[in-house]
């Protein structure tokens, strides 16, 4: 997490490959719980415009968030954090991400859809983006 700009807005960083295996048996009950820190955070630390940066290198499938937690998300946040959100950076984006976002594209609003970017490399995210304020993992990085 960072901020840029003058009026201090958000970066929040978020790596996948950090989330817990889809094969623990308490997986559901984890995934819930994160999703609820990760919205408390979100409405602390956003006052004003914000940008995910969403690291999906290094993540192994089996750690990939499921289509049924992302859509329980988008659908709990709240009206002021999907407007004020202003980019959402996949970095590192794999076929199984764009497949997914492509087949909820219609279901998803063209809002939000606009503000998707697809970024290939770390190089090309730091022509977007401070990267002074952004922590990427080293596992990512290699």
């Amino acid at each position: 997490t960072g901020y840029y700009g003058d009026g201090l807005n958000a970066i929040i960083v978020f790596a996948a490959c950090f989330l817990p295996d889809s094969g623990r048996t308490d997986y559901n009950y984890v995934m819930e719980n994160l999703f609820l820190y990760v919205i408390s955070t979100l409405e602390l630390m956003v006052a004003e415009d914000y940008m995910i940066v969403y690291l999906n290198g290094a993540t192994p499938r089996r750690k990939m968030p499921g289509l049924a937690w992302m859509k329980k998300c988008y659908q709990m946040i709240d009206r002021r954090l999907r407007k004020n959100l202003k980019s959402f950076i996949i970095v590192h984006p794999s076929w199984f991400i764009r497949t997914i976002l492509a087949v909820t594209r219609p279901f998803i609003s063209s809002k939000f859809s606009s503000k998707i970017q697809y970024v290939n490399t770390l190089a090309e995210l730091r022509e977007m983006i401070p990267m002074e304020y952004v922590h990427i993992p080293d596992s990512i990085v290699k």
